[in-house]
């Protein structure tokens, strides 16, 4: 078995008095592929720079083999004293390195070598990072969150480039495909200490909770042990005086254990405060287009999103995602074509770059706005100690300004304060950065079970699979595609496609005119129209439906009165009655209107 070429070995450090490693050890051998997981804030990254040498511990043993190559990508680079992306990689090449590599690496990455690293991007910024640490093909790789701000084709990029690395791997990542792929071996840091599982990810949940299992039965155990001494020790202490005095020590060493004893750190309770119920329809583009100097980001998109769809949206950084959600929520208006926006919208959008939190607020002011102490979730005043908890928030965070919190930390308080909102349409853009597994879990339940509508942009794979009910990819020239399914299943469906075919309400359309064809020779196929009923109806629905929409919006205004319900409770249950049955008049005149176009479209083609 070959030598080892990094060691951790009883690693203690304490922050602020509380200590964050107890003991933890990690190794690392040629050909490891190793990934580390916990919770955030269990001092995985710092861990990490320990391993790198940045971090000097309180206590333990750090040892690199001599002559071996340690190369540590950081969650955020630091560019100084570089004046061009070349200049940046190129400084991460050995003696003997070759200097084409650093070209290479730039090129594969689509990076250009003569840009000045402080104008990049966060998707450049880190894919110069990337190019700087794989350049040399070290001997250790230790990366923290590799996959953060890549697009999904630099994702798939870096797990091949990695799967063919002769490279041992340590890696922290939140992105699960991206640990199933590349991970033969699993730490855990938890409550301070490592215990090392010899498979991949894949098994490390199972394997978690079998230990946490076997915990929580040891737990137990010394809880009654301890029960026993105490009622023994109320006896007396009497006779065989040695042996007395041994289970008293024996006493006040478990209660010592029990005092000492690291809980495992809770997991997030996430809720969702809930709008009023939107149409039935969401948004419906025809024949959309929208570009920006001359390049065409968004061409001839016809879309329809329905209440309760998940709509996951992916692509290359720079394909236009942002524009597109911009459009279909209603805050940029097309170059051509119309949207349609349904009834009763309640839209809340969550911003990746967490451009709104000011770095001087507190934690409570980002919850309440700077108005008390209450946050008000699905019409119930809640205390905001008691909400920031459900989002692993410690009370005395309260008045914590925003400019000391983690990464993960702000990406909390961002879901908090999105969610707290009421909302029948939610738009998560990039909701998963910096949120450790358990949280992912935890919103992936959260989003399976909101009734409303999801527009989600993500790169995470894993988590597209299991939330969205379709996937919209551009596919070239601006052009969209949706594709039923998840992330894997668009895959499969683009498979051996030259990825330029019509999206799915085209082929629907194709579907509906082989199906005319088809009944062509029928006897009265030729004379197929629209009955005069049908036609009134297509000609006065329009004008219904915006009447309803303008009743609802009256109604809602009146109903969004706080002192409404106190001053005249039976004015109060008329009117949240005569809503909902606008609002199902409203449902009704949609899917008729819906159903009437669709069969004059039929008719049009078919002719």
């Amino acid at each position: 078995m070959a030598p080892p070429l990094l060691t951790l070995k009883d690693i203690h450090l304490t922050f602020g008095g509380t200590p964050l490693l107890e003991g933890a050890e990690l190794t690392a051998a040629p050909g490891d592929r190793i990934c580390l997981v916990g919770r955030n804030g269990s001092g995985k990254s710092t861990l990490l720079k320990i391993a790198a040498g940045l971090v000097t511990p309180d206590r333990g043993e750090r040892f690199a083999h001599p002559g071996a190559s340690i190369r540590y990508l950081p969650q955020e680079a630091d560019f100084n004293g570089f004046d061009t992306v070349r200049a940046y990689v190129e400084a991460g090449l050995g003696p003997t390195d070759d200097p084409y590599s650093a070209e290479y690496l730039i090129g594969e990455l689509g990076l250009s070598g003569d840009d000045n690293p402080d104008q990049l991007s966060g998707g450049e910024a880190r894919r110069a990072a990337l190019a700087r640490v794989l350049v040399s093909k070290p001997d250790v790789l230790l990366l923290d969150e590799p996959t953060n701000h890549l697009d999904l084709t630099a994702i798939e990029w870096l797990e091949k480039t990695l799967q063919a690395s002769r490279s041992a791997l340590l890696l922290i990542s939140h992105d699960r495909r991206f640990l199933e792929t590349l991970s033969r071996a699993t730490v855990w840091l938890d409550r301070g200490k490592t215990r090392r599982l010899e498979q991949g990810f894949a098994a490390f949940e199972d394997w978690r909770d079998k230990v946490l299992e076997e915990e929580e039965i040891e737990r137990h155990k010394l809880d009654r042990k301890i029960v026993r001494e105490d009622q023994w020790m109320h006896g007396g202490v009497t006779g065989r005086r040695k042996r007395n005095v041994r289970r008293v020590r024996e006493l006040r060493a478990m209660r010592q254990e029990v005092r000492d004893r690291r809980f495992v750190v809770g997991a997030a309770r996430l809720d969702v405060a809930e709008g009023n119920l939107s149409g039935k329809l969401v948004v419906e583009t025809s024949n959309v287009s929208k570009g920006y100097d001359g390049r065409e980001i968004v061409s001839d998109l016809n879309l329809r999103v329905m209440r309760g769809d998940c709509l996951g949206i992916v692509g290359p950084n720079g394909a236009g995602k942002t524009t597109l959600i911009k459009l279909l929520i209603g805050q940029l208006e097309p170059d051509s074509g119309t949207i349609r926006h349904g009834a009763n919208l309640e839209i809340v959008a969550l911003d990746q770059r967490r451009d709104e939190l000011d770095p001087n607020w507190t934690v409570s002011d980002a919850l309440t706005g700077g108005r008390g102490d209450q946050v008000v979730i699905n019409g119930k005043a809640r205390h905001v100690a008691s909400y920031m908890k459900d989002f692993l928030f410690l009370p005395e965070q309260r008045l914590s300004p925003i400019r000391v919190l983690s990464g993960g930390e702000r990406a909390r308080l961002m879901l908090a304060r999105a969610l707290a909102k009421p909302s029948n349409v939610l738009v998560l853009d990039e909701p998963t950065n910096d949120l450790d597994l358990e949280t992912l879990d935890l919103l992936q339940e959260l989003l399976a079970d909101y009734p409303g509508t999801l527009l989600l942009v993500s790169h995470d794979r894993d988590f597209l699979d299991r939330i969205v009910t379709s996937v919209l990819a551009p596919t070239g020239d601006g052009r969209w595609t949706e594709y039923a399914g998840g992330y894997s299943d668009m895959l499969a469906q683009r498979k051996g496609d030259d990825l330029k075919k019509a999206p799915k309400q085209e082929a629907a359309a194709a579907a509906r005119k082989t199906s005319d064809e088809a009944s062509a020779g029928s006897p009265g196929a030729a004379k197929a129209k629209l009955s005069y009923k049908e036609k009134h109806a297509l000609s006065i629905l329009p004008d219904e439906i915006a009447k309803l929409e303008a009743e609802i919006k009256t109604l809602s205004t009146k109903l969004a009165d706080a002192g409404l319900y106190a001053r005249d409770r039976s004015g109060f249950e008329k009117t949240n009655a005569r809503l909902a049955d606008v609002q199902q008049q409203l449902e009704t005149a949609e899917t008729q209107w819906l159903e009437l176009e669709e069969k004059r479209a039929a008719i049009e083609n078919a002719g």
